[in-house]
């Protein structure tokens, strides 16, 4: 698929033989590509509950071309590939982890056809946590060193920070049903430093903390994300 701003994006599907229940697009997190064995493993468990899958290499990962913005740009990849689910099925869920939920989050808020959104593990502020974890990943977006060694060791271009509007300020856009899931144990984005934090409860809002979830698309959490993708429609 290519994006409205050119980029080429590589691409993963899961389908259903017929009648699926709507479409889920998974956004992955930093790092991370839509070959992550937990990332397979999460779209393999929606395929078996009727949802048709489709995944992607976010830009400046994988497959893909481009410069990973940390989800600001990222919001043309979710653009193009929810251009092609609605080809498939009126009904469009997107579940984004980590960076990959501010992506989804920044298209979102300028979408208001979309079935549902899901954010697993997503920050609400740009703050950095003070966690061992949370430094070493704001060193590989904000440090030119540290985006040095995400190109050589990790196969990950990330261009200079730009400090994007943060999920907290998105989400207050946002009008379609959205759930937040976070793991109580995500070393990466606390629980208290996440969107489940800051998000305002009420109609079309649903927020789980799951106990020994752990960040991203931990498998411990698959149960409660497949969860909010059936509440989301």
């Amino acid at each position: 698929m290519e994006t409205s701003d050119g980029v080429e994006l590589a691409t993963r599907r899961w389908p259903v033989s017929d009648g699926a229940r709507a479409v889920v697009v998974l956004a992955h997190g930093l790092t991370a590509n839509k070959d992550e064995p937990r990332l397979m493993s999460l779209a393999s468990e929606l395929q078996g509950q009727g949802f048709e899958v489709i995944a992607y290499d976010s830009r400046g990962h994988g497959q893909s071309g481009g410069q990973c913005t940390l989800g600001d740009l990222e919001r043309h990849d979710v653009a193009a590939v929810v251009e092609w689910a609605r080809t498939r099925n009126r009904r469009v869920v997107l579940v984004g982890a980590s960076m990959g939920a501010v992506g989804v989050l920044a298209y979102a808020a300028t979408a208001k056809d979309l079935t549902g959104v899901v954010t697993v593990s997503s920050p609400g502020e740009w703050r950095v946590p003070l966690r061992v974890r949370s430094m070493i990943t704001a060193s590989l977006a904000r440090t030119r060193t540290g985006r040095q060694f995400a190109r050589r060791r990790m196969n990950v271009r990330i261009a200079p920070w730009t400090s994007p509007e943060s999920p907290r300020s998105l989400v207050e856009r946002i009008s379609v049903p959205l759930a937040v899931v976070h793991g109580r144990r995500d070393a990466v984005i606390p629980a208290g430093a996440g969107l489940a934090r800051v998000i305002g409860v009420g109609p079309g809002r649903s927020v789980a903390l799951v106990q020994s979830m752990g960040h991203a698309f931990d498998p411990v959490g698959h149960k409660q994300i497949c969860d909010a993708v059936a509440w989301a429609l």
